[in-house]
């Protein structure tokens, strides 16, 4: 792969990679790094990384390892099916085809930062459609509200509270889908997979879950806090999301990319 160009995009100085893939396309990665400053739900556990050997050995030679743990659930991430439904597929039961494919973004940034609590409606798809069409069936949807852009890594503002433990969940304010309009989506459209660019695919104030419930006992996959969306055209590319393989897992790290035809 011969590497074209690089963009730094997103909050503060993250940046992304794009390389050429084939004639005419280029790959952007939507995936934040994972350091000290990636964010975590407000009672998950950051990233811990300990240092096994990091220097010149005895023989002369640089060598490095470390080894580190985290919740499933932080940084760009993949939720499992089986995250809120007891039958859902476990991380490493999802079918690749769901993870790969075209893909679609539906913008709602003018109305969702404009709201914290903002809940992406059937209204919204549907305006989408009007100027697109159809949603395709097995189409990859990726919800652009412009938080990651705005706010990430910083995570006051991106979660709504920068303080840490179970307590602090009530304070979470962001974006997120609508319940009925996941609803209607399961029942009259056709997505294989759902992303968004905030911690959850339900808002902040969510106590019940009721739109991973929804998707997940559809056996839809969601990507969350995925990043570097503002730079995605609405239609016309695909997504390769490929998340770390852990047996019997709820969820895990994601490596997500997009496959966009060259400007």
């Amino acid at each position: 792969m011969k590497i074209s160009a690089v963009i730094f995009a997103g909050a503060l100085t993250v940046a992304t990679s794009a390389a050429s893939f084939a004639d005419g396309e280029r790959i952007i990665d939507l995936s934040y790094p994972y350091d000290d400053s990636t964010v975590y739900w407000p009672n998950a556990d950051k990233l811990k990384r300990e240092t096994i050997n990091e220097g010149m050995t005895d023989l002369g030679f640089f060598y490095s390892a470390f080894k580190f743990s985290m919740a499933e659930h932080g940084g760009t991430h993949l939720d499992a099916p089986y995250h809120f439904d007891r039958n859902g597929q476990t991380l490493e039961q999802i079918p690749l085809e769901n993870l790969v494919g075209d893909a679609v973004v539906i913008d709602v940034s003018a109305k969702a930062l404009q709201d914290r609590d903002y809940l992406i409606g059937r209204a919204d798809i549907e305006a989408w459609e009007a100027a697109h069409g159809r949603l395709p069936d097995g189409i990859i949807l990726l919800f652009r509200t412009g938080w990651g852009g705005r706010y990430w890594p910083d995570a006051e503002g991106y979660l709504g509270t920068a303080e840490r433990g179970q307590e602090a969940t009530q304070y979470l304010h962001f974006p997120g889908l609508n319940p009925d309009a996941a609803r209607w989506l399961t029942a009259d459209r056709n997505v294989k997979a759902v992303g968004i660019d905030t911690a959850s695919i339900d808002y902040g104030q969510s106590r019940t879950y009721q739109t991973h419930q929804i998707l997940a006992a559809k056996n839809i996959p969601i990507f969350e806090n995925v990043g570097y969306v503002d730079g995605l055209p609405e239609t016309g590319f695909r997504i390769v999301a490929l998340p770390v393989k852990i047996a019997g897992g709820s969820g895990g790290p994601l490596r997500i990319i997009a496959i966009v035809p060259e400007q």
